[in-house]
């Protein structure tokens, strides 16, 4: 089922029962932008982390449920791709600026989360940063496309 934020690929809009087989192009995009000198348990760290804030959010990026042949239920999940970049501690501050400039749904990770055990701490610290000296490690956007791919200007793909 295609919500009001997927089109079909090249058309802009939707034709109808039996398009199954017609790719599906999304308006928005969801992206995490990751700090290049993570560890890589870090950056697997970070992004999941930093998606998790999402659904809430922004309810409309959830799908339906899943279930198998079996009619075993599994939770939902995006109903769209989720792209990972990297870019320098300062891509990722520009970014960061670009996404408030913009009032974008927005999720961020700080260098001193990797120390703390549990949320209250971890929004604590966040708390105690001023906005321009949170030292960023990754970010999650979600928005327009285009607005989304200005926020990441400078980032490249994750490898």
């Amino acid at each position: 089922m295609r919500t009001g934020n997927e089109t079909e690929a090249g058309s802009g809009v939707g034709t109808g029962a039996g398009d199954e087989n017609v790719p599906v192009r999304f308006d928005t995009k969801i992206a995490v932008l990751l700090r290049d000198d993570l560890e890589s348990w870090q950056r697997l760290n970070v992004t999941a982390f930093l998606v998790s804030g999402l659904g809430t959010a922004s309810p409309e990026v959830i799908g339906e449920p899943y279930t198998d042949a079996d009619d075993t239920a599994y939770l939902p999940m995006f109903r769209q791709p989720v792209l990972v970049f990297e870019g320098t501690k300062e891509t990722l501050t520009a970014a960061h600026g670009r996404a408030l400039s913009r009032s974008l749904p927005r999720a961020v990770f700080t260098s001193d989360l990797f120390s703390t055990g549990n949320d209250r701490d971890n929004r604590a610290a966040v708390r105690a940063a001023r906005r321009d000296q949170l030292d960023l490690v990754g970010m999650a956007v979600y928005g327009p496309r285009n607005a989304v791919d200005k926020v990441l200007k400078g980032a490249r793909m994750h490898p």
